[in-house]
C-alpha cells in the first residue's frame, strides 16, 4: 500500500480564524476534482482554499457575507462554485455561481432565483440537481460564458416530484445523479445511452432509492433530436437498492481495463460494512444469458469508517478510532475532576483498507467464477495484487479449517482452483501457508497440491526463492530423506544460476538437517546481498597458504613435492569443527562437483565468485586437481573464453608499427618488451608485482619455499643491473641520443592504465618519441581490459600459482602479457617433477597457440616471440636431464631432498641474475649444472629436512 499511496498525503488545512471568529460552526466542505481547492461554509458567508497558493479567499466586503446563509450545501464545477442560499437583505432563495479566481464579491456572481428553500445541491457533469423543500427534485444546466468577467450561465432542465414516496423532506440525507443503471452498456439500444443515461440515488432515512431515466418507449436518433426534447426524458418508477446506507460513492470516468470498478456503485452502511452494486459484464463481449441479472450486490466487512473510495486503486480511505481511558491514579478526588474520567478520550487515525478480495470471494461464492476472473485480471497490475490473492485464501482456510460444523460445500477447493490461474500462484501458497499454523496445512496442501509437486513446479520455473520456502514445508511434513533430496536439488540449482545468499542458506539448512535440528528450522534472514561478488570480493575470504607457514624455516627445508599435492592451511576446515563428519562431506562433494564443472567448462569467472561468496577452498581443492580437472586440454579454447568472460580484448598491431622505424626488427623488439614490461607493474591489492616483492613478504605464493630465489629474480627483472643487459636494447640514432629504454621508468612513478602520465624521473624531458611509437604504445594499452577485470585475472593468477596449476598461469600470463609471469613458470618447470608432468602439455599448448595467433590473431606474435628462446632452452634443459637420469640410478626415497636442493640451485642462480633471452640462460644452466652436482652430494650426507605443511 505505502507503493500505491506514495503520491497521496492526508493534508490538514487550518481554516482561516477571521472567517471562524464569527462564523462558527462549519457546516458544509466540499473539495474540487483535482483536489486542490477547499470550499468551506458557516453561519455566514462561505471562503476557499487552494493547496497550490496556500492561501484562503474571504469575502472583501463584511456586508455580503453577513447577507448570506447557505442552506443546501455547495459544489465545485470546473473553475466556479455552485452554492445554494438564502438572501437575508431580499428575503428570496437563490442559486449562486462564483468565479475562483476572480474577487469573492456578489458583483462577480451569478444568481438564479428558485421558488422554494434548497435542502440539498450535489453536481454531476454539467447538470446541478437541487432537493428543495418541497419534495420536489429540480435539474438544472450549468455553462460558462466567457468575457472580460467570465461567469456561468444556469437553465432549469427538469423538475420531478417526490412527494408521494418522501414523507418528510428532512428525512433525505442525500441526493446525487449518477450513470449508473441496470441495463450495462452492451444491452442499451444506442452505444451514446450508457455515458449520458442519468439515474437520480436518494437516500432516504437509510433507504437507497434509484429514479432512472424511462427508455423503454420509442427513442430519438441523437442528430434528430433537441436540447429540450432530451431534457424532458421521465423518470421510471423508484427502486430500493440497500438499506441502512449512510453515504454513496460513484464515479463518471471511463476506463476500459477497469469497468468492474468505475461503474459500480459503492454504499456505505454503518455497522453493516459496505456494499457494492457490481455489474456484470460478458467475455469477450458475447450476448449475456437471459437468466443473468445485470448487476448483482455484494457485501463486505471492513475494519475503518470509510470516508472515500478510489475507484481505480480497490482502496478504501477511512478513520480507525482508539478510545483511551483517563488514568485517575494521580487525580485529586474533587467531584469535578472524578465527572472528567468518566468521559474517555479517543484518538482518529487516518488510514486505508483493500476490500478486493471480499468482492472476489463473494462472486466465487455464487458461482461467478468467470466474472471474478475479470475483474482480478483488470487489477492485476496493481502492487498489492499478490497480497490480495493470499488474503482470500488465507480467510477462507482458518474459516474451513476451524469450523466445528461439516461444511457440505467447501469453498477452498475453488479458491485454489481460482488462484492457479495466475503466475503468482506458488508464492501465495507458499506464503498463506508459512503465515498459518502448522495444524492447518494437511487442509491447505489437500486442496492446493502436493507440497513436493509445488517444489518441483518452482525449480522448473526457475523460481528458487519460492522452492525455498517450500523447503519450509517440506522439512516438517516429511521425513529428513526427503527433505534433504530437495534441499540437494535446490542447492545444485542455486550453484548453477548463481544465487550465492540462497547456496550459504542451503548449506546452513542441509546442516541442520544432519545435525538433528529438523524440529527448529533456521529462519531465513530479510538482508539482501550486498554485492553478487562481481569483485570476486577475495580479499575478505582470503585462504592461509602454505607459504604463510614456511617463512619462519629456514630455506632449502621445504619438500618441493609436498607442497604441489598437499591443500594448504587450517582454512580448508570451513564449515565447523567437525569438518571430516558426513554432514560436511555430503555439502563439499557438491561444492567439489560444481567447482570441477565450472572448471572443465572453463568459467573462470564464475568459480572466482563461487570461492568467494561460498568461502570454497581454491587452493586445496585446485592442488587435488591439477592432473584431472585442473588441466588445461585445449589452450586456445581457454584463451578465447577468458577473453570473452572477463571483457579483454584481443591484441592488434597497429598500422604505424609496419612502418619505420618498426621495420628494424631488433628496434620493434625492444619496444614490445619495453612496453610489455610497463604493462607488467600495475599494482594489485596493494602489492606491485614487479618492485614490491623485495619489501612485501611473498606469503602467498605456492612456489615460497624457494625462498629467496625468486623474490631475487623478480627484483632484478624490473630494476636490477642484469637486466639492462639481458634485455635486447633499442637502436639509438645520432640525432637522438636517448633511449627508448627509459620508458621502463614510467611504471615505477605512474599507473597507465588510469592514463596518469605525470613522471618524477627528470629524464623523463629528454624523451621524445615519435607520433608512430606513441600510436603503437597507446594501442597496447587500449588493448588491455577494465581494471576489474585485470584485478580479478591476476588474482585467479596468484590461486593457480599457489595451486602449482601452471597450465593456467600460462593462459593468464598470456592475456596480460606479461613477461615476468611466464618467467616464474618457465623457472618452476626446471625441476623435473614439474617438467615431466605439465611441460609436455605446455609446449603443445604455446604451439597450438602460436599456430592460432599467426592465422587469426597476430596480435600475440610479438609476446610469443619474446617467450619462445625461452620455452626452446626449458625443453632442451629437460631432455638433457632425461638422458642424464636414465644413465643413472634413480632412488625414489631420495625424491624429495633433490627437490629441495634444486630449490637452492635456483636461489644460487637468481643471485647470479636470470635473463629471458637465451643468451643469459645458456650461461646460468651450466652453472646450473654444478650446483645441482654438488647440491645432490650434500643432500645425500645431511639426511632427511624439515617439511612445514598446512
Amino acid at each position: 500500500l505505502s507503493t500505491l499511496l506514495g503520491h497521496r498525503h492526508w493534508h490538514v488545512v487550518q481554516i482561516h480564524s477571521t472567517y471562524l471568529e464569527s462564523n462558527w460552526p462549519i457546516r458544509f466542505s466540499t473539495v474540487d476534482k483535482l483536489g486542490q481547492n477547499i470550499a468551506v461554509v458557516g453561519k455566514f458567508g462561505f471562503a476557499h482554499y487552494s493547496l497550490l497558493s496556500k492561501k484562503w479567499k474571504l469575502f472583501g466586503n463584511i456586508t455580503q457575507e453577513q447577507s448570506m446563509v447557505v442552506t443546501g450545501g455547495l459544489a465545485w464545477w470546473n473553475n466556479f462554485i455552485v452554492l445554494a442560499c438564502y438572501n437575508l437583505n431580499d428575503h428570496h432563495e437563490e442559486l449562486r455561481v462564483y468565479l475562483r479566481t476572480s474577487n469573492l464579491d456578489n458583483a462577480f456572481a451569478h444568481v438564479t432565483k428558485v421558488k422554494s428553500e434548497t435542502l440539498l445541491l450535489s453536481v454531476f457533469r454539467d447538470i446541478v440537481i437541487l432537493f428543495r423543500a418541497d419534495c420536489s427534485i429540480c435539474l438544472y444546466s450549468i455553462e460558462r460564458c466567457d468575457g472580460t468577467n467570465p461567469t456561468a450561465i444556469i437553465q432549469v432542465l427538469q423538475e420531478v416530484s417526490m412527494s408521494r414516496y418522501i414523507p418528510h423532506p428532512s428525512l433525505v440525507v442525500s441526493v446525487t445523479l449518477t450513470s449508473v443503471r441496470t441495463e450495462t452498456g452492451i444491452s442499451l439500444k444506442m452505444p451514446q445511452q450508457a455515458c449520458d443515461a442519468e439515474s437520480i440515488m436518494l437516500n432516504l432515512a437509510g433507504q437507497l432509492i434509484m429514479l432512472q431515466r424511462d427508455r423503454s418507449g420509442p427513442q430519438i436518433r441523437e442528430k434528430d433530436s433537441s436540447t429540450n426534447q432530451r431534457k424532458l426524458l421521465p423518470f421510471s418508477a423508484p427502486v430500493v437498492l440497500a438499506q441502512s446506507v449512510e453515504n454513496v460513492w460513484t464515479s463518471c470516468r471511463a476506463n476500459k481495463q477497469k469497468r468492474h470498478l468505475l461503474e459500480a456503485l459503492w454504499l456505505s452502511c454503518g455497522g453493516s460494512g459496505m456494499k457494492v452494486w457490481l455489474p456484470l459484464f460478458p467475455r469477450d463481449n458475447r450476448k449475456p444469458h437471459s437468466f443473468l441479472s445485470r448487476r448483482i450486490m455484494l457485501p463486505f466487512h471492513i475494519n475503518i469508517y470509510p470516508l472515500a473510495v478510489l475507484f481505480e486503486d480497490a482502496l478504501v480511505l477511512g478513520a480507525v478510532n482508539e478510545t483511551v481511558l483517563y488514568d485517575c491514579l494521580n487525580m485529586h478526588s474533587s467531584a469535578v475532576e472524578h465527572l472528567e474520567v468518566l468521559f474517555p478520550f479517543c484518538i482518529v487515525e487516518r488510514t486505508s483498507q483493500i476490500y478486493l478480495h471480499h468482492i472476489l470471494r463473494q462472486l466465487l461464492v455464487r458461482n461467478l467464477g468467470e466474472q471474478a476472473l475479470l475483474l482480478a485480471h483488470s487489477c492485476a497490475t496493481l502492487p498489492y495484487f499478490p497480497h490480495v490473492l493470499e488474503l482470500m485464501l488465507h480467510e477462507v482456510l482458518e474459516e474451513e479449517a476451524t469450523s466445528r460444523d461439516p461444511i457440505p460445500d467447501p469453498l477452498l477447493p475453488t479458491v485454489a482452483k481460482f488462484i492457479t490461474e495466475f503466475p503468482l500462484f506458488l508464492q501465495t501458497v507458499v506464503h498463506c501457508a508459512r503465515k498459518t499454523e502448522y495444524a492447518l496445512w494437511n487442509y491447505l496442501f489437500a486442496a492446493v497440491g502436493n507440497p513436493k509437486d509445488l517444489f518441483e513446479e518452482c525449480l522448473m520455473a526457475q523460481d528458487l526463492d519460492t522452492a525455498a520456502s517450500y523447503l519450509i514445508i517440506l522439512q516438517n511434513m516429511e521425513v529428513p530423506a526427503v527433505s534433504r533430496q530437495h534441499a540437494t536439488l535446490l542447492f545444485n540449482t542455486a550453484l548453477e544460476q548463481g544465487k550465492w545468499e540462497l547456496c550459504r542458506h542451503m548449506i546452513r539448512f542441509l546442516k541442520a538437517i544432519g545435525s538433528g535440528e529438523s524440529e527448529t528450522p533456521p529462519a531465513t534472514p530479510t538482508t539482501q546481498e550486498t554485492n553478487s561478488a562481481g569483485g570476486f570480493e577475495f580479499f575478505k575470504h582470503r585462504s592461509i597458504s602454505l607459504s604463510q607457514s614456511a617463512e619462519t624455516v629456514p630455506a632449502g627445508k621445504l619438500n618441493l613435492q609436498k607442497t604441489l599435492s598437499m591443500p594448504s592451511g587450517p582454512s580448508g576446515k570451513r564449515w565447523s569443527k567437525d569438518s571430516d563428519s558426513a554432514e560436511n562431506m555430503y555439502i563439499d562433494m557438491m561444492l567439489w562437483r560444481h567447482a570441477r564443472r565450472l572448471l572443465e567448462e572453463i568459467r573462470l569467472k564464475e568459480l572466482g565468485c563461487f570461492a568467494a561468496q561460498l568461502g570454497f577452498e581454491l587452493i586445496g581443492w585446485l592442488c587435488k586437481e591439477r592432473t584431472r580437472a585442473a588441466r588445461v586440454e585445449d589452450f586456445v579454447l581457454a584463451l578465447k573464453r577468458l577473453h570473452k568472460d572477463f571483457l579483454w580484448p584481443f591484441p592488434i598491431i597497429p598500422a604505424a608499427s609496419l612502418n619505420t622505424p618498426f621495420k628494424n626488427e631488433k628496434y620493434r623488439t625492444a619496444i614490445e618488451e619495453q612496453l610489455l614490461k610497463s604493462q607488467s607493474a600495475d599494482s594489485f591489492v596493494n602489492m606491485d608485482i614487479d618492485t614490491g616483492i623485495s619489501s612485501a613478504p611473498r606469503s602467498h605464493s605456492w612456489f615460497g619455499s624457494l625462498g629467496s630465489t625468486q623474490r631475487e629474480m623478480d627484483t632484478m627483472s624490473s630494476h636490477g643491473p642484469h637486466t639492462q643487459d639481458a634485455f635486447l636494447s633499442p637502436l639509438s640514432n645520432k640525432g637522438d641520443e636517448c633511449s627508448i629504454g627509459s620508458a621502463t621508468d614510467l611504471t615505477e612513478t605512474s599507473s597507465m592504465v588510469d592514463g596518469d602520465w605525470t613522471m618524477v624521473d627528470d629524464n623523463f624531458s629528454t624523451l621524445s618519441l615519435t607520433q608512430s611509437e606513441l600510436e603503437h604504445i597507446s594501442m597496447e594499452l587500449a588493448s588491455k581490459g577494465p581494471h576489474k577485470s585485470q584485478v580479478q585475472l591476476r588474482y585467479l593468477l596468484h590461486i593457480f600459482t599457489e595451486a602449482g596449476c601452471l597450465e593456467w598461469c600460462i593462459i593468464i600470463g598470456l592475456i596480460l602479457r606479461e613477461v615476468a609471469v611466464i618467467n616464474q613458470v618457465f623457472n618452476l618447470m626446471q625441476f623435473p617433477e614439474v617438467a615431466g608432468e605439465m611441460l609436455p602439455n605446455i609446449k603443445n599448448g604455446l604451439q597450438a597457440v602460436d599456430h592460432w595467433a599467426t592465422v587469426d590473431c597476430p596480435g600475440y606474435k610479438p609476446f610469443l616471440n619474446i617467450i619462445k628462446p625461452q620455452l626452446q632452452k626449458l625443453c632442451e634443459l629437460s631432455e638433457e636431464q632425461v638422458q642424464l637420469e636414465a644413465f643413472q640410478p634413480t632412488n625414489t626415497s631420495k625424491t624429495t631432498e633433490q627437490a629441495s636442493s634444486r630449490a637452492e640451485e635456483s636461489r644460487s642462480s637468481a643471485s647470479h641474475g636470470t635473463t629471458p633471452q637465451s643468451e643469459a640462460s645458456s650461461t646460468t644452466s651450466r652453472h646450473e649444472e654444478n650446483l645441482s652436482r654438488t647440491a645432490e652430494e650434500d643432500a645425500f650426507q645431511e639426511g632427511t629436512y624439515d617439511c612445514s605443511v598446512s
